[in-house]
């Protein structure tokens, strides 16, 4: 290695024995060996040695000693490549990519044709996306080593990645045409079919039809080959054909319900009768397929779904299906469909009850006698039927009839807990999932399910125990859950924190969910090389795609919707220095009441200082651990650093908490456009901060997804309201309010002012529950004279069609300090009666008196005898199971902010 300060024989010979004990893992002994060239005092500054032993020291953990030795070799020897690599490697262990890219390109300039250097550059390049730069480094790639597959493999996909699908075909084709293979294996095949994925992506569909003709026997995956050339051969309008491949695959495979519906685009059939005769002929071949025999359910109607319906519930009620509910439950969209299905179970019922027979007729015809557990599962159905409609009385006198019957189905309790859940009694749904665990406690599902509940109903410390049976032993079940990465759990537990006001903890948990997603993202690391050598090429194609949309997910989303709604509440209402939270006003106090202060202080205190003592040292005992267990196996990660410890106490007052919901924004912005609630944060955010500009931006594009959105209703008029104060104070730009004044006719919708347009779209809503709510709101907000007429609207809601989730929110909107006294407490009290009518099992809106009860009895007599609650009425109360989205206001106010503005 060309060095601008070169080591003799001697000491060269141990310096590469240094880069061998790094590359073996073998750290000490790599710091002994640069001990001995660096204790030599020619060659206490030597930039190589230096920068080596910190590389060495950064895998020790020892990151503050490894900067500055390598920082002391760079400044040595500023020529030298490998000092400059290291550097590199140095960033690259701390997440700093585009400084460790800056690093390579300065070792490139020294060393231009380093392999090494080469593929590291090119895998922070793809890592960072830049697609330019990683068909540039891996074009020198290629060229410096053109013997190898990688080489031709990366040169290819990059090209690919950018676009120029031509250039990347005819690099594959030029490699495959080198190679000289006697037989093909897995890699082979693979190749190929990325080939023709390239091929596809192109557009050239004859060109990929015909490469797979070509090719299908070198091809090991033979149902991919077919997969592909039924799709292709549908978008080449070659029925015939794809009608021959999927008749084939549905052979193959007759329960996968998308080769039917490529069948029947095949055979170009659209009318019922003709799609149900093709069903029928299916069936005649594999009569025992499901899905031939449920997919006809979707298109047919009136008698012709009575009778196919009839004789699809008959089998399965007889043979016993559990998910039998579940896999119809796609029909109940249709309210035809589902009074026929209301009909037959019904009649089902009365049947066995009184004959064991599904019909009079089958009695007549002295056909055989149903087995006895027919009746069960109709009575299994009907309760899951009754609970999907939400009449919940009903629901629970089927499936306590089928307890009766078998009271060891753990089906049955599960359902149970289901209904509650449903009909708003959050204790008792907990109740009857825990004794739905204690029937089968291996079984895991149920495990998940009821912590799952138990967190829905605030019992985070009883949810901890449940999952405690399958998590590892000698480690707490929250810190397990953790590094398993169960986000599931870590979501509902931010969300039952936020509830119960504890933001530090709900900030930790919502942190932690990131820092998954982010681990996720450095995972890719792995797959860069190993894919290519694997030739694992589609899926590392797939990999790629999903790290670029990863934040879009699901859990994602609830997590930084939680973090977003803290941080905006510990905004609008900071918590007190921890400090200042002791510092109290003592002099006008009693001395016996001082007294009695100050030994409760001290007992706080004293209680605070053990619980920070036993963590500090149950923290300083884990990396104890950590130490060992790496030092015993000599091994460390440079890519893996020691992250931040998450503390709730700091988490929760943060020095600015809108730039830290913005954190979580950004990604939404970017992945999850498309739904509204990602811009209405992010105009709850901006609006804080009094940003024009960028809270329009927000209102246009969550109106060009819903105009008519209730809460974006709502943004509009305390947008204007921003605006004509800013304006007033003579706070706003000429230029802004010129782009301002652009948009606010649409937004505005040519009213004339607030309360105009408020008007207006209370006229064009008034049988929608949510846009009522919004806008008696706005009603107050604007006028404080018209609150009777506001409270008005929302006491005489209909509650025939409404939800119990809505209800729940007008609700606690009414009970929030809108109503003092006279009338508007009669008016309260009447939809209190009515909503307890409406919803009999819900707890928020029964007396306090049965609601303690309940609690009561959920303490003491669950079935399991296993499930505590901590929850208070109140908080029971207060947080139902599905609680209405809070995007609007502060989360904690529950609709309060009603009298606030």
């Amino acid at each position: 290695m060309p060095s601008s300060n070169p080591l003799p024989p001697k000491e060269n010979a141990l310096f590469r024995k240094i880069l061998k004990c790094y590359e073996m893992k073998q750290y000490k002994n790599g710091l002994k060996l640069a001990k001995q060239i660096l204790t030599n005092p020619k060659f206490t500054e030597h930039g190589e040695t230096l920068a080596m032993k910190g590389l060495t020291l950064n895998c020790l953990g020892r990151k503050e000693e490894a900067y500055d030795y390598v920082r002391r070799g760079l400044r040595n020897d500023l020529k030298s490549h490998v000092c400059w690599h290291v550097y590199g490697l140095l960033q690259r262990s701390d997440k700093k990519y585009e400084e460790a890219i800056k690093c390579y390109r300065n070792a490139l300039k020294w060393e231009k044709d380093n392999i090494q250097i080469l593929r590291d550059l090119s895998l922070l390049q793809i890592q960072m996306r830049d697609l330019e730069g990683y068909r540039e480094t891996r074009h020198q790639l290629f060229k410096l080593r053109p013997s190898q597959h990688a080489s031709w493999i990366g040169f290819a996909m990059s090209y690919h990645l950018l676009g120029d699908y031509e250039t990347a075909n005819n690099i594959l084709d030029t490699f495959r045409s080198s190679q000289t293979m006697e037989t093909y294996d897995y890699k082979h095949s693979e190749l190929l079919l990325y080939q023709n994925q390239v091929i596809q992506e192109s557009g050239n569909y004859d060109k990929a039809l015909q490469h797979l003709k070509k090719y299908q026997m070198q091809i090991l995956d033979t149902l991919s080959v077919k997969e592909v050339m039924g799709e292709l051969c549908l978008k080449l309008d070659r029925h015939e054909d794809a009608v021959l491949i999927y008749q084939d695959l549905i052979k193959r495979n007759p329960e996968n319900s998308a080769y039917y519906q490529r069948y029947l685009e095949a055979m170009q059939i659209t009318g019922v009768s003709e799609t149900l005769e093709a069903y029928k002929k299916i069936q005649s071949d594999y009569p025992q397929s499901y899905c031939a025999k449920r997919l006809p359910l979707d298109v047919c109607e009136g008698d012709t779904f009575r009778a196919l319906v009839d004789e699809h519930l008959r089998r399965n009620l007889r043979k016993g299906v559990p998910p039998l509910f579940v896999n119809l439950r796609s029909l109940y969209g249709d309210e035809n469909k589902v009074r026929i299905i209301t009909d037959l179970v019904e009649g089902y019922h009365q049947n066995l009850t009184s004959s064991g027979y599904f019909s009079a007729a089958d009695k007549e015809k002295n056909l055989p006698k149903e087995p006895a557990s027919a009746l069960l599962w109709t009575l299994f159905y009907l309760a899951q039927h009754y609970d999907h409609l939400r009449e919940s009385e009903k629901a629970l006198d089927f499936i306590n009839a089928a307890i009766e019957h078998t009271p060891t189905l753990i089906e049955l309790f599960v359902t149970k807990g289901r209904i509650y859940k449903h009909a708003g009694d959050v204790l008792e749904a907990v109740k009857w999932m825990d004794e739905a665990q204690s029937l089968d406690t291996a079984d895991r599902y149920i495990n998940s399910k009821c912590a799952k509940y138990m967190l829905r109903a605030n019992q985070i410390k009883e949810a901890e125990e449940i999952c405690a049976k399958f998590t590892r032993e000698g480690v707490s079940a929250m810190e397990n859950l953790n590094e398993m990465q169960c986000m599931w759990f870590q979501t509902e537990c931010a969300l039952s924190y936020q509830r119960l006001e504890k933001w530090g903890e709900a900030l930790k948990k919502c942190h932690e969910v990131d820092r998954h997603y982010a681990e996720i993202i450095e995972d890719q690391f792995d797959f860069h090389t190993y894919c290519m050598r694997k030739m694992t090429l589609r899926s590392y194609l797939a990999l790629l795609r999903l790290e670029d949309v990863l934040r879009s997910h699901p859990f994602y989303f609830k997590a930084a919707k939680c973090a977003i709604e803290v941080y905006l509440r510990l905004f609008d209402k900071p918590l007190a220095p921890e400090s200042a939270e002791e510092e109290l006003d003592t002099e006008n106090l009693p001395p016996s009441e001082l007294k009695k202060l100050r030994n409760k202080l001290r007992k706080a205190a004293k209680k605070k200082a053990e619980q920070e003592n036993a963590q500090a040292a149950q923290t300083n005992q884990k990396k104890e651990q950590h130490s060992k267990q790496r030092n015993a196996n000599q091994d460390g990660d440079p890519e893996a650093p020691q992250l931040d410890e998450l503390i709730p106490d700091k988490l929760a007052r943060p020095e600015d908490p809108l730039e830290k919901a913005i954190e979580f924004l950004r990604p939404l912005q970017m992945l999850v456009k498309e739904n509204i609630d990602t811009h209405l944060m992010a105009f709850e955010i901006y609006s804080r901060r009094g940003k024009l500009l960028l809270m329009l931006q927000s209102l246009k594009r969550a109106r060009a997804i819903d105009a008519n959105h209730p809460t974006l209703h709502n943004c509009i008029i305390r947008f204007n309201k921003i605006l004509e104060s800013q304006i007033a104070a003579n706070e706003v730009d000429e230029n802004v309010k010129l782009v301002i004044d652009r948009e606010r006719v649409q937004l505005f919708r040519e009213a004339s002012s607030a309360t105009e347009l408020n008007d207006n779209y209370l006229a064009a809503n008034r049988d929608n529950v949510d846009a009522l709510y919004e806008a008696a709101k706005i009603m107050y907000q604007l006028d404080s004279g018209r609150r009777d007429e506001a409270v008005s609207l929302l006491t005489t809601v209909d509650l025939k069609n409404v939800s119990l989730e809505k209800a729940t929110k007008v609700f606690l909107l009414l009970k929030s300090g809108l109503l003092s006294g006279g009338t508007a407490e009669e008016q309260l009290d009447a939809f209190k009666k009515r909503c307890q009518k409406r919803f009999p099992l819900a707890i928020i809106f029964a007396d306090v008196a049965a609601t303690v009860a309940t609690v009561t009895t959920t303490q003491s007599s669950s079935p399991a005898s296993s499930a505590t609650t901590t929850t208070t009425a109140t908080e029971t109360t207060m947080c139902p199971m599905e609680q209405p989205s809070k995007i609007s206001q502060p989360p904690q106010n529950n609709g309060s902010e009603i009298v606030a503005n």
